[in-house]
C-alpha cells in the first residue's frame, strides 16, 4: 500500500458522529490491501496526483445508516468512492473509464450532482 492506508479507507464522518464502530476484520483488511495494491495504487500512480477517498469500507450498521445497498461491495472492502484532490472531476471521470478498459472490474458509477450518469 503505497498511496492509501487502511485507516483512510475505513474513515467515516457519519460513523464518528454516530459512534459506529467501523473497524474492519482481518478478512476485510485483506480485501482492502489487495484492492489497494492491485487497483488504487496503480490508479493513483497513473493519475499522477492525489486521489482522495470519500467512502471506503462500511460495516453493516454504517451501510444501513447511510442507506447503502444491501449488497454493497463497500461492506466487504471491494469498493471505494474517489475524487481527485485537484478537483478536475470531468477529466478524472474520463481517466477512470480509460484506466479500467481491458481490466477486470464489476462496476464504475460516475456521479455528478448526486445523479448517476
Amino acid at each position: 500500500m503505497k498511496y492509501f492506508t487502511i485507516e483512510e479507507l475505513c474513515q467515516s464522518e457519519t460513523a464518528e458522529r454516530l459512534n459506529i464502530d467501523n473497524t474492519p476484520n482481518e478478512e476485510i483488511i485483506s480485501n482492502l490491501t489487495y484492492f489497494t495494491d492491485r487497483i488504487l495504487d496503480p490508479l493513483r500512480e497513473s493519475w499522477g496526483s492525489a486521489i482522495l477517498v470519500n467512502s471506503g469500507f462500511r460495516c453493516e450498521l454504517l451501510n444501513k445508516t447511510i442507506g447503502g445497498s444491501k449488497t454493497s461491495a463497500h461492506k466487504t472492502g471491494w469498493a471505494v468512492d474517489l475524487y481527485p484532490k485537484n478537483e478536475k472531476i470531468e477529466e478524472f471521470k474520463k481517466f477512470i473509464i480509460e484506466f479500467f478498459k481491458g481490466r477486470m472490474w464489476d462496476q464504475i458509477i460516475l456521479e455528478s450532482d448526486g445523479n448517476i450518469e
